[in-house]
């Protein structure tokens, strides 16, 4: 298989050069075991749009749950130390350390997760994990804030969940 990505830089795949696939093409955990641990860290980060006003009330903790910040914080780093148990392929990894940022703007957060390890596979997967994870309880904690009428919620929304930076060595 062969395409191009969104921004524009083509890439191939064949069957022989997938990792997580044997020989009969079942799933399968690559193998890491002969690699050198190394250190490495991962950056990733994503934003949730919300209304002002919600975002005013998690500014001036006005949210009846408790302080949102400080519990995504907590929720990223649990969700950091147990991607091995969701996402099906990765390696249980040793995290040396969890780093978690917030951008306030008006009407989003912006939360930024970096992972460090050091070990013989790379931690974007945590990052990933760390950033969503800690989104996600934004959401859940001010969800009733952000409810319409009708029970939706037509402003929330998670956006540009990405890798920004990965190191080795």
């Amino acid at each position: 298989m062969s395409g191009n990505t969104d921004d524009g830089q083509s890439y191939s795949t064949d069957a022989e050069s997938l990792t997580h696939v044997d020989d009969s093409g079942d799933a399968q955990m690559v193998d890491v075991g002969n690699k050198a641990d190394v250190e490495r860290q991962a950056t990733a980060e994503g934003t949730i749009i919300l209304r002002p006003a919600t975002v005013e009330a998690i500014c001036d903790d006005g949210i009846e749950k408790g302080d949102v910040l400080a519990t995504a914080r907590i929720g990223a780093i649990q969700a950091v130390k147990h991607t091995w148990e969701t996402i099906p392929m990765c390696h249980q990894i040793p995290i040396t350390n969890v780093e978690t940022a917030f951008e306030v703007n008006q009407s989003a957060i912006t939360m930024e997760v970096t992972v460090g390890t050091v070990g013989k596979t790379g931690c974007e997967m945590e990052a990933l994990e760390g950033v969503t994870t800690g989104l996600n309880v934004i959401w859940d904690m001010v969800k009733a804030t952000e409810k319409d009428d009708d029970g939706q919620y037509p402003v929330a929304r998670l956006e540009d969940v990405r890798v920004t930076d990965k190191q080795k060595g």
